[in-house]
């Protein structure tokens, strides 16, 4: 299962371990995806603007999970490229300490916070009790997220990328099933959808523990390798806590975007919702494209290979963008079609509303292609402040057209948030590339005189 992304043809290297990637995140983006056509279906319009309220919230909390498992791994990925397998367990072992302390202390704030934060949004009253019930019990479970991200991502950093999809799936399948029976059989509420989630996180994330105990030696570790001090605890902290911090500051855009949203009403929510989980769908394969380069680049950085680093970017470049202008074509003639599998009997309106966001956010899919690409291979190389830069430019771009553009056109001008967030980003990401990809190549030159 451990694979060397050092060597072989970059480009086919990097579509080998972006696929498993590609299946596992459509299979972890199915846990929205089955609660929101299960409650749109089953319970509610109402039902699914309350899910489609706290959506920015749990990315706001869960996404700094997600940033902050890919950043501790970079470091094992970075000694696993390097050959050095003592410093694989060590790196694990810290991982290990580093996220339990972080999963208790964000399971207390999120928790404390989840209602405040809906109350602060102006989460319509007659879904703000159902929104709580739903995201207090996500928060709850947020342990659960961490044990898969710690055990997934470090599967990942030494090239495994299938085993993390088997076990997604089956949670997968147990989300769904707990979700219907919740419904259907006990007539629950939205907690339970939340609870469902929970579960089947928690049971993914034991797979991935019990897996790594009896088929990786690799990752066994010794009493010695938890023999750590607080500086390689502090190494991995450097790379995590601004990778988590990046996913969080781009949340709070969207948090934003929530806000803008919840002024207009539950129509503009509903609609949404309902076309940013089939946007989430669409581009998960460029996110693909960014998590393997994560891997692919920390190590070859690792091991030295400055060359395939600048040739795997080069060639996963081209393929995203050919991805992109066909992902715009099929949501320009069909994107009516895709919100109507979770809205139901909808108005046409709000069929309408959720097609012209498709269309607005593919066509701009380009700038997220080339901003998943270049951060993420920028992120594998050790670089911590560029990508945080860019983040915060997302954030600041996402806000003003939210507020703003909100505030003139409605619903409409709320569509553009998303492409000039990541036009925004792009600009120090690729002052940073050009500027990462001539010191790289000068380092090389030094290499082969001496």
């Amino acid at each position: 299962m451990v694979k060397n992304l050092t060597v072989g043809t970059p480009v086919i290297q990097i579509l080998t371990f972006a696929i498993p990637l590609f299946i596992g995140n459509i299979f972890q983006h199915s846990y929205n995806i089955a609660d929101t056509f299960i409650v749109g279906h089953l319970i509610g319009s109402n039902a699914l603007a309350a899910v489609g309220s706290t959506g920015s919230i749990s990315f706001l909390i869960i996404g700094f999970i997600n940033g902050f498992g890919i950043g501790a791994a970079i470091l094992t990925a970075q000694r696993f490229g390097a050959g050095d397998s003592e410093g694989v367990r060590k790196s694990f072992a810290a991982t290990i300490i580093a996220s339990t302390g972080f999963a208790v202390v964000l399971t207390i704030i999120s928790v404390l916070c989840a209602r405040p934060l809906l109350e602060f949004l102006q989460t319509p009253a007659e879904i703000i009790d159902d929104s709580f019930g739903y995201i207090v019990t996500i928060f709850i479970g947020i342990p659960t997220v961490v044990l898969f991200n710690l055990f997934s991502n470090v599967l990942r950093s030494v090239g495994d990328s299938r085993t993390p999809l088997y076990f997604l799936a089956i949670a997968c399948v147990l989300n769904i099933v707990l979700d219907l029976v919740f419904i259907l059989v006990f007539n629950t509420g939205l907690w339970a959808i939340a609870l469902a989630t929970v579960i089947s996180q928690f049971v993914s994330g034991m797979l991935c523990l019990l897996f790594i105990i009896k088929k990786m030696p690799l990752l066994y570790l010794t009493k010695s390798d938890w023999v750590i001090d607080k500086s390689e605890i502090s190494k991995h902290l450097k790379l995590a806590l601004p990778v988590g911090f990046q996913m969080s500051i781009i949340a709070i855009g969207s948090v934003t975007v929530t806000y803008a949203l919840n002024q207009i009403g539950t129509t503009a929510i509903g609609a949404y919702t309902a076309a940013n989980r089939v946007d989430l769908l669409a581009f998960m394969i460029l996110y693909s494209f960014g998590g393997a380069m994560t891997t692919y680049s920390a190590q070859n950085f690792g091991a030295g290979k400055f060359d395939r680093i600048r040739k795997g970017i080069a060639h996963i470049s081209i393929i995203a963008c050919i991805y992109c202008f066909v992902i715009a074509a099929i949501f320009y003639f069909s994107g009516h079609f895709f919100p109507s599998i979770f809205l139901g009997n909808e108005t046409a309106e709000i069929l309408s509303m959720a097609r012209f966001y498709l269309i607005v956010n593919s066509f701009c899919y380009i700038f997220l292609a080339m901003l998943f690409i270049i951060r993420q291979s920028l992120m594998g190389m050790g670089d911590k402040v560029t990508p945080t830069l860019a983040s915060i430019m997302e954030l600041t771009m996402r806000i003003l057209a939210a507020l703003i553009l909100g505030e003139a056109f409605g619903f409409p001008g709320i569509c553009f948030a998303n492409p000039l967030a990541w036009a925004g980003a792009m600009i120090p990401l690729t002052i940073a590339f050009i500027i990462k990809m001539k010191k790289l190549r000068k380092e090389e030159i030094i290499k082969l005189h001496e």
